[in-house]
């Protein structure tokens, strides 16, 4: 490990922002790497692979300790849980690290942290874990098969159920599979500003391999990158970072040059940009958010891409704007969501979720509609999206806005590639699934306002 800075220190540090002060585990890992940017590769990776793993392994971690600990999990201070947590998972997933010397980190770890008289404590688990884990009995599937995947795939307990009444328990646990296998990042290549052939190039000069994405002709999946800004192609703005599923839902949209756009809940701004760059710098996009942070990131986007035809503004959007009304040609309304789609990428979401949160944020959904159907023009289109696999939060707010406003679903099989036409395209839907569909778990749907 580099000399100034102790690494681990570094991965106790942001797990604690993520599960003691809530921080987005995106936000908390990608600050911490880029302050330390100047840190080996190896190192950085590392981090990387710790941080996320204890994060996306915390209930089968916690298994794994409560049945060493004198002390629950649940019952430890936050530093020596985050720190045992990260010790287990090098033990159980990272074979190249000893146990003995995992064990040795985390003892030196917890008294550097000022907790000298738990360091024997932290010692004695780990080192019974590191002996006796291999004869720990795990839940059986024929007794309890949702407790079972519950500590396999560490999901709680209430979401597998409720996928199980959704989607039955073979498709359930594809879905499992997936959010713990490794993602891809994905762009889009921008060839309004270069072509497909210059954006290759200086990528693949600079040592990255591309590989053509799936679905979208603009889409390619990117690795063996170091240093995402010091790209040439990022820098210039040839290449945007967004997920497929996200880049359907502007495809769908299948905006006509000169348009004028209304992206309600726009922040960071990738939808928006892709709609400007479909209208090829014609029309308008306005994109707009709550809060001058949020607004502040889609236009630090706006600068970078170039992008002459994205305007924005701060606006509370369940609160409505006399100035919009029936006043767009397309309204998008990519609402906050329960986001289970994308608990892939961000695996903290499993652990906030709760059967509460769930039904406030249909009604906030439902709010925020009620705005969008008011600003779009008579023969204007909504798009609704979410990245959610919640049938109440898509199927059901669907429904929801076909009983209360003067729509009508459009199909969005003109507008997709063949593979994902289906039986519910063609009624102006659909839903993605991790682990069916090679994107992030997503919901679109397409109306036509009479």
């Amino acid at each position: 490990m580099s000399s100034n800075v102790n690494t681990r220190e570094l991965i106790l540090e942001t797990l604690l922002l993520i599960d003691e002060a809530g921080e987005p585990s995106h936000i908390a890992l990608g600050n911490v790497l880029a302050k330390y940017q100047f840190l080996p590769r190896t190192e950085r990776a590392f981090i990387t692979r710790v941080c996320e793993g204890t994060l996306e392994y915390r209930l089968r971690l916690d298994y794994i300790l409560d049945h060493f600990s004198s002390v629950p999990t649940e019952k430890m201070k936050p530093v020596i849980r985050e720190i045992l947590r990260s010790a287990v998972y090098q033990m159980e997933y990272m074979d190249h690290v000893p146990d003995s010397a995992v064990c040795n980190e985390a003892v030196a770890l917890t008294q550097r942290k000022g907790f000298y008289h738990l360091k024997g404590f932290v010692n004695g688990v780990l080192r019974t874990v590191a002996r006796e884990r291999k004869n720990l009995v795990w839940p059986d599937r024929k007794d309890n098969l949702c407790k079972a995947l519950s500590i396999q795939y560490s999901m709680p307990e209430f979401l597998i159920s409720g996928w199980f009444r959704e989607y039955g328990a073979d498709l359930t646990e594809q879905m499992l599979i997936d959010f713990l296998s490794p993602r891809k990042l994905t762009v889009r290549f921008r060839t309004n500003r270069a072509s497909e052939e210059e954006i290759m190039e200086s990528l693949q000069a600079q040592g990255v391999t591309v590989s053509k994405a799936p679905y979208l002709s603009f889409a390619y999946t990117l690795s063996g990158i170091d240093h995402l800004y010091a790209l040439d192609a990022f820098s210039r703005g040839w290449i945007a970072v967004q997920d497929i599923s996200s880049m359907l839902v502007g495809s769908i949209a299948a905006p006509q040059k000169g348009d004028h756009i209304l992206d309600l809940c726009a922040a960071p701004g990738g939808k928006s940009l892709l709609l400007g760059d479909l209208m090829d710098g014609y029309g308008m996009v306005e994109a707009r958010d709550l809060s001058e942070y949020k607004v502040g990131l889609i236009e630090d986007n706006i600068a970078r891409l170039e992008v002459i035809n994205v305007q924005t503004k701060v606006q509370d959007a369940t609160v409505f704007d006399v100035d919009a009304e029936l006043g767009w040609d397309i309204v998008l309304a990519d609402v906050p969501c329960s986001g289970y789609g994308v608990i892939g990428r961000k695996p903290e979401i499993k652990y906030r979720a709760n059967a509460n949160r769930q039904s406030e944020l249909v009604d906030l959904q439902r709010r925020i509609l009620s705005r969008a159907a008011e600003y779009v023009r008579p023969r204007g289109v909504l798009i609704y999206s979410t990245c959610t696999i919640a049938r109440e939060e898509n199927e059901e707010n669907r429904q929801w806005i076909l009983e209360h406003f003067p729509f009508v679903p459009e199909s969005l099989n003109p507008y997709l590639p063949k593979e994902l036409i289906g039986e519910t395209t063609s009624e102006g839907y659909l839903q993605l699934l991790p682990g069916i569909h090679e994107t992030d778990g997503f919901f679109m749907a397409r109306f036509r306002r009479k």
